[in-house]
């Protein structure tokens, strides 16, 4: 793993031409031991699973959500039918309003769930350690291929026209915006270089993306990451160089330790929880 190599994050001007309000929040991690779990992460996912639980809401009502509501519409201005491919946060929402519990996969997916049930949006943990100068938000040319997650053996090729995060080797690592993350990027337990990603495209979703990610630096502070500055992208800023080393702002070193392994079924299941 190569903590120095940069990696150019961009939102292209197609995808913002559609949906001008898109904002990405993103924190670069160069170097963490992802865990089985962190009992201060149990924590948080539990206390955000009987806060919904609380409400008592129905499917409808997860769809009415505000920032829900609006990535319904932003769905449907790339052609995409949110009732058969809702995003990454309606489908954890509608899981836990449910009454359901979330499976328990590592301690950066359940990071993750526990800040997107409590922002309402969709929030990522992708390993980047394969990915190397540029990954782009646009949208798909049809020659992609997306390795499914947890079945790599059959690879797709998204539609002309699909929002996805692409490489600069033609891969594509979502389907359909956060919809479904790519076996490649699945955050698994060991030693990791990881992109923390978090989105929005309602009104005031710029603040309300700041707040998560000021929750994930937060928690991944107490869990020993060594990670970057959060930085947030939008029409007005659409790009950004990550993993420059002089941007690490915890520079607390990282012990190499036995981090226990998960089953292949184990790891697979829990990251399709979370997609972005």
């Amino acid at each position: 793993m190569d903590r120095t190599s940069a990696l150019k994050v961009i939102v292209d001007e197609s995808l913002l031409a559609r949906v001008p309000g898109y904002v990405l929040g993103l924190i670069a991690v160069p170097v963490v031991d992802v865990t089985a779990a962190a009992a201060e992460v149990d924590d948080l996912l539990t206390a955000a699973e009987d806060a919904l639980h609380g409400l008592s809401l129905g499917k409808a009502e997860v769809s009415a959500l505000p920032p829900i509501a609006a990535w319904r519409d932003a769905y449907r201005s790339v052609d995409v039918n949110p009732n058969r491919f809702p995003c990454a946060a309606e489908s954890v929402l509608r899981r836990v309003a449910k009454g359901d519990r979330l499976p328990r996969i590592n301690a950066l997916v359940n990071l993750c769930n526990a800040v997107s049930l409590d922002s309402r949006l969709p929030v990522a943990s992708c390993d980047v350690g394969d990915i190397t100068g540029e990954l782009a938000v646009r949208l798909a040319r049809g020659g992609e291929t997306y390795l499914p997650l947890g079945a790599p053996e059959a690879p797709e090729h998204p539609e002309p026209g699909e929002v996805v995060y692409a490489d600069t080797q033609d891969r594509a690592h979502s389907r359909r915006w956060n919809w479904r993350q790519s076996e490649v990027i699945r955050t698994d337990v060991g030693r990791r270089r990881l992109l923390l990603t978090v989105e929005a495209v309602h009104e005031g979703g710029r603040a309300d993306v700041e707040r998560a990610l000021d929750r994930l630096g937060s928690a991944l502070d107490a869990l020993g990451a060594v990670r970057q500055r959060p930085v947030v992208l939008d029409a007005a800023e659409t790009g950004v160089e990550l993993f420059v080393p002089e941007q690490d702002v915890s520079e607390q070193s990282v012990p190499e330790r036995d981090v226990p392994q998960q089953s292949a079924a184990e790891s697979a299941a829990g990251s399709s929880v979370v997609a972005g």
